[in-house]
């Protein structure tokens, strides 16, 4: 049978005693050491769950300026393409104008110089004509006359016209 005698309950209390003395002395240090790693690695937690949504909502941040940017440079090149265009109808319109004028400008050229050839013609049927008149017509008219009655005798040939020639 077991032997109870003294030393068994001086080891129990000498047991309970060291117990309490590691308690006072090693544990509640070593629980609070604990708990302040626990606590700081909650905090450390904390704070990059923090850092995390910061980060995100600074990405998030960040696509919408590049969006914005996108939707500006997208207008931006719209506008020029807009201006390019009006610039090149611009161009063209002025061109065509100034086709047109140069065209009005050969027409009135064109006619000027047909209406001096018709002169000048007309000076030179006046002048065979008047020669041929002075070689038939013995009695002579003074060379104003001749001209004047040749140049009357001209323009109502140019009204009535003779065919699709003019003379």
């Amino acid at each position: 049978m077991i032997d109870l005698n003294m030393t068994f309950f001086a080891q129990i209390l000498n047991f309970l005693i060291l117990v309490a003395i590691l308690r006072a002395l090693c544990y509640k240090p070593v629980v609070r050491m604990i708990k302040a790693r626990e606590d700081k690695i909650a905090e450390s937690l904390e704070k990059a769950d923090a850092d995390v949504a910061a980060a995100e909502e600074l990405k998030a941040k960040y696509q919408a300026q590049l969006a914005e940017a996108r939707q500006q440079a997208q207008a931006i090149t719209d506008k020029a393409e807009k201006v390019a265009s009006q610039l090149k109808e611009d161009k063209l319109q002025e061109t065509k104008r100034e086709v047109e004028q140069m065209k009005e400008s050969a027409r009135a050229e064109i006619q000027r110089d047909q209406e001096r050839a018709q002169d000048q013609i007309r000076a030179q049927v006046v002048a065979l004509s008047i020669q041929a008149a002075g070689k038939i017509v013995s009695d002579k008219m003074t060379a104003d006359a001749d001209a004047e009655e040749v140049g009357k005798f001209i323009d109502t040939l140019d009204k009535d016209k003779i065919g699709d020639l003019s003379c």
